[in-house]
Formats: C-alpha cells, sequence, structure tokens
C-alpha cells in the first residue's frame, strides 16, 4: 500500500488517496497532502457541516462553503465553521 506524508500529521506517513477526490488543483492537492485517514475524517466532518447548515451540495454556493472549509480544516486556511449543537432543530448557512 502507497502511503504519504500527510500536513496534518507529519510525524506519521498515512495510506495515500488512490485518486484526487476532485477533478481540481484542490483535489490533486488534498492527493498529495493528505492520507487517507484524514481525508475519511474530513467526509464525516463534512456530513455534519451539511447537516447541520442544511446545505444541498447541488446548489454552487454549498459547494463553495464546503470547498473553502475543506481548506480551512484540511490546510489551516481560513476559519473553520463552528457546528453549534447548543441550536438544535435550526438550520441555515453561516452567517445566513
Amino acid at each position: 500500500m502507497a502511503t504519504t506524508d500527510c500536513r496534518r500529521h507529519p510525524n506519521r506517513p498515512g495510506p495515500a488517496l488512490p485518486r484526487p477526490p476532485f477533478r481540481s488543483p484542490l483535489g490533486e492537492r488534498i492527493r498529495h497532502e493528505i492520507c487517507a485517514d484524514c481525508w475519511r475524517d474530513w467526509l464525516r466532518h463534512q456530513t455534519l457541516l451539511i447537516n447541520h447548515y442544511g446545505l444541498d451540495p447541488r446548489r454552487a454556493d454549498a459547494r463553495e462553503f464546503l470547498y473553502g472549509q475543506v481548506k480551512a480544516v484540511l490546510f489551516d486556511e481560513g476559519e473553520a465553521a463552528e457546528i453549534d449543537t447548543s441550536g438544535r432543530g435550526t438550520i441555515g448557512p453561516p452567517g445566513g
């Protein structure tokens, strides 16, 4: 199994992603800098974001929000959105 030097835990190589998760420069960057274990963790976090904020990933604004969160969470570029469980039962994008 191929491994990669994951930027999220630089002292421990992790399993490499077999292919980029997106057909874009961001997908290539993820494939080269993030291990499969961290990507799996991101997918769980992404599900929480989608459910918490009531996002529809088919909408361009929701996808842009999620791409921004990929950069914030995996690459420490930008601010990661909070998942406030005290507002149970309310949905909507941050700031909206």
